[in-house]
């Protein structure tokens, strides 16, 4: 064999050896990555503190949702913190917001303010709105159970009596809409006579309104009886997504998703007196009339519907017919007062 081609052939294999010496050491020198759980948060351990769930504005009212309690560390708990040790959710409802609170952070004793304190009112109103009074009572107030916060429409029952004859025309319109409730003065006084606290019903209702609405409450109270109509969560939110879909709402060009939620909230809360609707008392009953009695359609009316019955009912009365009229020729017979018309050729 040629010496040249020994050389060549030995030096592939050293060089092969050389290279499967380095690869394993490549392989077996390296340790496998390690992996190691990341640190977990630590939870804090001290006393629990009213955080507020979602952002709070100024004028919100405080409901169940709102707030909660959660765990805060102990060295940044302060004095001006709800503990959860010394308070209680159920007495915080129906507070509002006095000084704005972000999501997550703590509700402070000097952002609140409760029914009856100094400037209740004042912080729970929005901007250009006013605070009107409406008395109720267990009938016409959802029973007691309308709080702050809440939402109700109003309905406004009347008489109408007419000018002509006949009963009068009872009648119920829905005259605004989506009106935010304030305050009440339900109240809890000092226990009873058994050791348990004493409830005593709310008689007035403070709703929020424009001043143009104010003033429309106020003379629907001198014409009849005013009721509060409960209103559903969703109610705004369906009411919103027809207007969405109708073209009612426009929103500026270009305005960012911050600026449109605000419109559109705004919107939704707004409340509303156009297209009223109403009922009668002959939609409920059809011994009830369906308009005004005037002079002219009470005699008509009478006609077909009589006098009332002793139980409420209207009798039927069937008018006399009234007599033929002759044709061709008659010949006039007075017999004293009485003028009869005879016709030509009859008896």
């Amino acid at each position: 064999m040629d010496k040249r081609k020994v050389i060549l052939l030995v030096g592939a294999l050293v060089i092969a050896l050389c290279t499967a010496f380095l690869a394993r050491s490549l392989f077996t020198g390296s340790a496998a990555p390690e992996v190691t759980a990341a640190p977990q948060q630590a939870v804090p351990t001290g006393p629990r503190v009213l955080v507020a769930n979602r952002s709070l504005p100024v004028g919100t009212i405080i409901t169940p949702d709102s707030v909660a309690f959660q765990p805060w560390p102990s060295e940044l708990v302060s004095n001006a913190y709800f503990l959860e040790a010394d308070s209680k959710i159920d007495s915080l409802l129906g507070t509002v917001v006095r000084n704005a609170v972000t999501a997550g952070q703590p509700v402070t004793q000097g952002s609140l303010v409760k029914p009856g304190d100094r400037g209740f009112l004042a912080a729970a109103l929005g901007p250009g709105m006013r605070a009107v009074t409406v008395p109720v009572s267990a009938r016409t107030g959802v029973a007691g159970f309308v709080f702050p916060g809440d939402r109700v429409d109003l309905v406004l029952t009347q008489t109408v009596g007419g000018d002509g004859e006949g009963p009068a025309l009872n009648a119920s319109e829905t005259i605004i809409r989506n009106l935010r409730v304030l305050a009440t003065d339900q109240r809890v006084t000092a226990e009873n006579a058994e050791g348990k606290p004493e409830v005593i019903a709310f008689t007035t209702v403070t709703v929020e309104a424009t001043p143009k609405l104010a003033e429309k409450i106020a003379v629907a109270q001198t014409i009849g009886t005013l009721s509060l109509s409960l209103r559903s969560i969703a109610d705004n939110e369906a009411e919103l997504e027809r207007s969405m879909a109708a073209g009612d709402i426009k929103l500026p060009e270009g305005a960012d998703r911050k600026t449109e939620d605000k419109l559109l909230k705004a919107f939704a809360t707004r409340p509303v007196d156009t297209d009223p609707t109403y009922v009668t008392g002959g939609d409920v009953s059809r011994f009830q009339r369906r308009s005004v009695p005037s002079m002219g359609g009470s005699r008509r009316q009478s006609e077909y519907n009589g006098p009332a019955a002793p139980g409420g009912a209207p009798q039927q009365v069937i008018a006399p017919a009234a007599p033929p009229v002759p044709s061709g020729p008659v010949v006039r017979v007075a017999r004293g007062n009485t003028v009869t018309e005879v016709p030509v050729g009859g008896k």
